[in-house]
């Protein structure tokens, strides 16, 4: 009788939080942030938060509350929700910093909180 060697492998990888591919780079957001409210998330007045919304865009997206009051995570998570529903269409500032759209504008398809981690 033969006996047989068996060698078993395993590769491991590397686990990172998920970023859609074509989501808009961090910096395009730190500077449509800056642009519409100086980068300040507890902005308040006719619009409100980091990305100045409006209550009705911000309901639309799934906010509760006023955006101002939301965590900067929330805000970035309804910021790119409402990117991927509408483009850049609702900032603005976007047109005046030529931002430009890419595949996951106004594709519909809802974010995860993982892949909107990378914004702030």
């Amino acid at each position: 009788m033969r006996k047989r060697l068996v060698v078993v492998s395993l590769v491991i990888g590397t686990v990172m939080a998920p970023v859609a591919w074509a989501d808009p780079p961090s910096g395009d957001w730190a500077r449509l942030r800056k642009c519409e409210s100086n980068g300040r998330y507890d902005a308040k007045g006719k619009y409100y938060g980091a990305y100045q919304f409006d209550i009705d865009t911000w309901r639309s997206v799934g906010g509760r509350g006023y955006p101002h009051l939301a965590t900067p995570d929330e805000q970035d998570y309804r910021a790119l929700y409402l990117y991927r529903m509408r483009g850049w269409g609702p900032w603005s500032c976007a047109r005046k910093l030529k931002l430009r759209e890419d595949a996951d504008a106004r594709s519909k398809r809802i974010p995860t909180y993982a892949e909107s981690a990378y914004i702030g």
